[in-house]
């Protein structure tokens, strides 16, 4: 009996291509858009302003990422279901090719309070038309994704809207 050779399907990858050397960041900003038409953000000891978010874990979507990490960086809880992506952004800072999830949530509970101090100072809410214009590069053009009539700081990214 003759073996027949397996499909594209079941053929195991090159290991070059299973396991390619980074080259790239996936992340997500998180919008909390609060009452009042606010937005949370973070004070950096660098001086720039910052949206919750962080890279996206292996297996896990923009959404999960999402309220995963606006509770270890903020200690607000949010469900996943409740997140609205609006936005993908790529840019190509210092040479990496950054794809950013603009995620938006319009609601979130308990208080934001700082959970990393070696990375945030404080926690602010700004009306949407008081955003500091000295913000995280990244934190701007997922501003600019969820709110493109604000002036803000122009931000390097290639902004591919999500259907809404």
């Amino acid at each position: 009996m003759t073996a027949h050779p397996a499909t594209p399907a079941e053929r195991p990858e090159r290991p070059e291509r299973a396991r390619p050397a980074p080259n790239g960041l996936t992340g997500v900003g998180v919008v909390v858009a609060g009452p009042e038409d606010r937005v949370l953000l973070g004070l950096a000891h660098d001086g720039r302003w910052e949206l919750p978010g962080g890279k996206v874990d292996p297996g896990e979507s923009f959404e999960e990422a999402a309220v995963r990490e606006l509770a270890e960086e903020t200690s607000l809880r949010a469900d996943a279901g409740a997140v609205r992506v609006v936005a993908v952004l790529v840019d190509g800072a210092r040479g990496i090719t950054r794809v950013t999830a603009a995620a938006v949530l319009e609601s979130a509970t308990g208080v934001p309070r700082v959970t990393e101090p070696h990375k945030i100072v404080r926690w602010e809410w700004f009306g949407a038309e008081d955003v500091p214009e000295d913000l995280f590069v990244p934190s701007a053009a997922v501003l600019r994704a969820w709110r493109p009539e604000l002036d803000l700081p122009r931000a390097p990214a290639h902004c591919y809207p999500t259907a809404r």
